[in-house]
């Protein structure tokens, strides 16, 4: 049997989940922080970055109190990023700072005013052990900025190059924007010192650019409530993994799974069935009982003029229904009925959580079946 992602059967399963897990509460809409590639200009899955050992630097930087002589100094591996900032975060246990929180700091070439925050989460011993906070190009600023309800300033452009947000350097690409910063620091005497530092640096699965943290709307999926009975599969034996050393694996990374960015803004692959009133604005998803009928009204105001998502749905959530997607699920056929569960899934270990893992989660979601008994 031979099928492909967007035959017509694929296509219906497809439509089908989505709309079923939207009803559920399973998929959402919302601002956080993705991993966004400018070259591919697309958002990424956490699954599809590959993290390169840099080597870089940390640049150590003067930030001026607003209201009194004086400065802190923080350390940054992006110094491009500062023209985001909207807080410097310090330890509330870290006796260096216990003066300064709720004070104010100018943000260097930029000059506007931020304040100075105590959180749990900074390492007191990293850098100066005071961190700028950039909520939307930085997952951990993403966080500290939701706790202490913190603006979110988009410095770039889906290309790489800044934004209107960044002042004096909008319209330059992200690195050239970083050497002309340090130079202007340096000139400003706020730059401290420059020293070697090797970290981890995200670059896109696909083509190798860097890329970027970036707080965008994208469509998601709850996944921990999936993962606890594929997690379960695995532990009671439903599912065998061969060798034995990738349950370990496997188990490691579902029990600290993060929800599911399934929004791409490719140009091919399956739309994302869901529709906006040009009126109110309200979304409109098709009814669970008739999934693959498309909404010709809104239903908060009645309008009839409605525009589909743009976005097209990441490639691994119709591979998830695979094994039961190509048997003609949905519908209960004879091919279904007969060889669902299947018995062996023959693979490459560098695909388990891009496929394997969605396979179970999806397979057990969808037919209260695990998908496959063994994975080889």
């Amino acid at each position: 049997r031979e099928r492909f992602t967007l035959d017509e059967g694929p296509s219906k399963a497809v439509r089908t989940t989505f709309v079923r897990l939207y009803h559920k509460g399973l998929i959402y809409r919302g601002e956080r922080i993705i991993n966004w590639c400018p070259r591919c200009v697309t958002a990424l899955s956490d699954l599809e970055v590959d993290h390169k050992d840099v080597k870089g630097n940390l640049w150590y930087v003067r930030y001026p109190l607003a209201e009194e002589d004086g400065y802190i100094t923080v350390a940054t591996t992006r110094p491009e990023t500062i023209l985001g900032d909207t807080a410097v975060a310090v330890n509330p246990q870290d006796e260096r700072y216990t003066g300064m929180v709720g004070k104010k700091v100018v943000l260097p070439v930029i000059g506007r005013q931020i304040p100075i925050i105590a959180d749990e989460v900074v390492d007191r011993t990293f850098g100066t052990g005071a961190v700028k906070v950039t909520p939307a190009h930085d997952p951990v600023d993403f966080d500290i900025g939701q706790r202490h309800n913190l603006p979110i300033v988009n410095i770039l452009n889906p290309d790489g190059t800044l934004n209107e947000n960044a002042g004096p350097y909008k319209g330059s690409d992200r690195f050239a924007c970083r050497k002309a910063l340090v130079s202007q620091l340096e000139k400003d005497g706020l730059l401290v010192k420059i020293e070697p530092h090797s970290h981890a640096v995200g670059h896109c699965q696909r083509c190798g650019t860097v890329v970027e943290p970036w707080a965008s709307k994208q469509w998601f999926v709850k996944i921990a409530p999936l993962a606890t009975p594929a997690i379960k599969a695995v532990v009671d034996g439903s599912i065998k993994i061969i060798p034995e050393r990738f349950s370990k694996v496997y188990l490691n990374w579902m029990e600290n799974i993060r929800d599911w960015c399934i929004s791409r803004q490719l140009w091919w692959g399956h739309r994302i069935p869901v529709w906006y009133c040009e009126y109110c604005h309200a979304q409109v998803v098709p009814e669970r009982e008739t999934p693959l009928v498309d909404p010709t009204k809104c239903p908060k105001c009645g309008n009839i003029d409605l525009a589909q998502d743009p976005d097209m749905l990441d490639t691994w959530f119709s591979s998830a229904l695979w094994p039961h997607s190509t048997l003609g699920w949905p519908e209960e056929t004879e091919d279904f009925k007969y060889f669902y569960p299947t018995s062996v899934m023959e693979t490459g270990y560098d695909i388990l959580f891009f496929w394997v893992a969605r396979m179970i989660m999806m397979g057990i979601e969808n037919t209260g079946e695990v998908p496959f008994r063994t994975v080889f």
